[in-house]
């Protein structure tokens, strides 16, 4: 029953918090281009009215594979949420993933084809990381279990400060943020148009960015277990990078995707391989 209940809380809660800071995200950056902004509930206005638009479809299954995603992603979210195996979220992650990236190759548009393929590329870039990040957390805490890395009494971020760096570097990927929003850019005015989005249209792409919001929380989630023994300070770290985020989406252009592979690439192994390593001989 009580894990009902958690499910239940987080189905309802998560889209409210997530596009919450999506607004302060976009009132933050306003700032920063000395503009005005739109109101923090922006991002609400918008998921309401594409509901209300017309859907138009290049193809008839393209938006079932767009339910598949927002459904996995929420599997993944109620797993993560639920004190579950870690790698299993992983999984589900990598599963939800998939789906958006069929949606998009369904539509046989040369914008939304590119934003697949860089889609791919970039889960090529980011799955190590969150790979590495499940294994240096089984080290130190020796369970898979996020109720059990939860329950530890430890700092996680004292023994796996590589892990973090580099779990921190792929962060702008997962949030579609420059340097590497690759696949999907806010801005249509850039080679990509909208990118793996850009043939999707109404309660499709109201979909998708719910889905976008319950990803966001996962990845929330991750940094807060390297927080974990003081809810408190977990918070506030995530908070402090979620701003981080919106300063460097700010201060870097779009790298270009071989750059952006490799310094991925390079980063988990230097970072987070080289902190695993340490880890296993200091034990």
């Amino acid at each position: 029953m009580e894990i009902i209940i958690i499910i239940i809380a987080y189905i309802m809660l998560t889209p409210v918090f997530c596009g919450t800071l999506a607004g302060l995200d976009r009132k933050i950056t306003a700032r920063m281009q000395a503009r005005v902004g739109p109101p923090i509930a922006q991002p609400f206005y918008d998921v309401f009215k594409l509901m209300q638009k017309e859907g138009i479809v290049v193809r008839r299954t393209q938006n079932l594979y767009i339910l598949f995603f927002l459904l996995a992603m929420v599997f993944t979210g109620s797993l993560f949420f639920t004190g579950e195996n870690i790698l299993l979220v992983i999984f589900a992650l990598t599963l939800a993933e998939i789906f958006l990236v069929l949606g998009a190759y369904k539509t046989s548009s040369p914008y939304s084809f590119i934003g697949s393929q860089r889609e791919l590329i970039q889960m090529m870039a980011y799955e190590p990381v969150l790979v590495l990040t499940s294994v240096g957390i089984y080290m130190v805490t020796k369970s898979f279990y996020i109720s059990d890395i939860v329950a530890f009494k430890r700092p996680l971020i004292l023994y796996l400060p590589g892990v973090f760096f580099a779990f921190i570097y792929i962060l702008t990927m997962k949030f579609r943020k420059s340097p590497f929003d690759l696949s999907m850019s806010e801005h249509a005015h850039q080679e990509l148009v909208r990118g793996i989005t850009t043939e999707f249209s109404g309660r499709a792409l109201a979909m998708i960015q719910i889905a976008h919001w319950y990803d966001h929380s996962i990845m929330l989630g991750f940094i807060y277990l390297f927080f974990a023994h003081n809810p408190v300070l977990a918070l506030i770290a995530v908070l402090a990078l979620y701003f981080l985020v919106i300063v460097i989406d700010n201060t870097f252009a779009r790298l270009r995707w071989q750059l952006a592979l490799a310094s991925c690439w390079v980063v988990a192994l230097v970072f987070g391989l080289g902190n695993i390593i340490i880890l296993f001989f200091l034990k």
